[in-house]
């Protein structure tokens, strides 16, 4: 595919997308009706979506509108090239511009401040007194590719070990920020799940500060943990790793832990999987982790769709629904065992105002560290909380 017809493929994606489509089910369907489109070509076209979902606002400014057309002219104009070379209508390549278009691209318009950091405009407030003077710098970070971070699994290799692997396939690799089992990709990531090192399981895909938060888990080895909202697993295997553990996963969507078990094969570790109503009869636990559902606004780098689409009543849903899963399991931590309240949130209504409100209702439990991370420590944003009863 040329240039201008990678273009053409991320408008049809975009316009699907600005329909109601997930991103990633948009580009899956794409690329299964394009055979001729190479994995360069499908790479290519990846980026164009989602640089355009993390600048949605300003793009569409620049571009002057919201359709697929018009997002990635405001992302041409925002990196500064011209479209009338790309825009020719040959081939596969987008029509030429119109003369409202060529009208428009000729004006600069002044970016409002909120469209220039991409934040929806009802959100800045809440995004402002969560984050104070972070949040300029954070939501700019949000408009920008996330970085690629893989955890060593270190019952598998060391660290200089798994560097090292990656190398001989020519996947680069420097530490981590975060934790010291990350390793950040600086070349060559789209090898990673084909090279050795992730085969044989000394790698799993995994952002720094996910890591880092399991890191701060308070769990000693002979203990028994249950990651409840395990999702696809990613903590359960990073939790196994450490090492004498007995480990257990559940998630109330049990179609999300379906590779699961193939992964754990892969990592040499041993994690059982609980069904809803097994998991009273399994317990206590002397650590439970609730990594709950939330807004997901530390990782908009990479699903920024999910920017566009919270609302305050899907947000106001989901504090309800955290708070429902920290009462519906604080009786599954053993006497002297550990609750550990995360969210990938940087929303505060999600994070401390949660453990304030269960601590008033719970006077029995104290909160024994906390923990926040945002995307300038590095990786994605992040919030742990450590509760125990007195």
């Amino acid at each position: 595919m040329t240039p201008a017809a990678r273009l053409a493929a991320a408008m049809d994606v975009l316009d699907r997308v600005q329909a109601g489509a997930n991103a990633e089910q948009a580009l899956t369907q794409w690329s299964r009706a394009s055979r001729f489109a190479g994995s360069g070509d499908r790479a290519a076209v990846r980026d164009h979506v989602f640089t355009a979902l993390r600048c949605l606002r300003s793009h569409a400014v620049l571009g002057g509108g919201g359709s697929g057309r018009a997002l990635v002219l405001g992302g041409l104009r925002a990196a500064g090239r011209d479209p009338e070379a790309l825009f020719t209508g040959e081939g596969h390549a987008p029509a030429p511009l119109t003369e409202a278009e060529r009208t428009h691209l000729a004006h600069s318009p002044e970016l409002p401040p909120l469209a220039a950091l991409d934040c929806p405009d009802w959100l800045a407030p809440v995004l402002k007194e969560s984050l104070g003077d972070d949040f300029a710098p954070v939501m700019e970070a949000l408009r920008h590719r996330a970085p690629v971070f893989l955890r060593v699994n270190t019952a598998r290799a060391s660290v200089d070990e798994a560097a090292a692997s990656l190398a001989t396939e020519g996947i680069a690799t420097r530490p981590g920020p975060l934790a010291n089992t990350a390793l950040e990709v600086t070349e060559n990531e789209r090898k990673i799940r084909n090279s050795a090192a992730f085969r044989e399981g000394l790698v799993e895909l995994q952002d720094a500060a996910s890591q880092a938060l399991v890191a701060a888990l308070p769990a000693a080895s002979g203990q028994r943990v249950l990651d409840y909202c395990a999702g696809g697993g990613g903590k359960s295997l990073a939790l196994a790793a450490r090492g004498g553990l007995e480990v257990f996963a559940h998630d109330a969507d049990p179609a999300r832990m379906q590779d699961l078990l193939a992964r754990a094969a892969r990592a040499g570790a041993r994690i059982g999987r609980l069904d809803t109503a097994d998991v009273a009869r399994a317990a206590p636990f002397d650590l439970v982790l609730l990594d709950v559902p939330c807004s997901g606004s530390g990782s908009w780098r990479r699903a920024p769709e999910a920017k566009w689409r919270l609302t305050r009543g899907r947000l106001d849903d989901l504090c309800s629904i955290q708070r429902e899963i920290l009462e519906d399991t604080v009786y599954y931590v053993a006497k002297f065992g550990y609750l550990a309240y995360a969210t990938c949130s940087l929303i505060e209504a999600e994070n401390g105002a949660q453990i304030e409100g269960f601590l008033a209702a719970h006077p029995e439990w104290k909160m024994t560290a906390e923990h926040r991370f945002t995307p300038r420590d590095g990786g994605d944003g992040f919030y742990l909380a450590l509760l125990t009863r007195k």
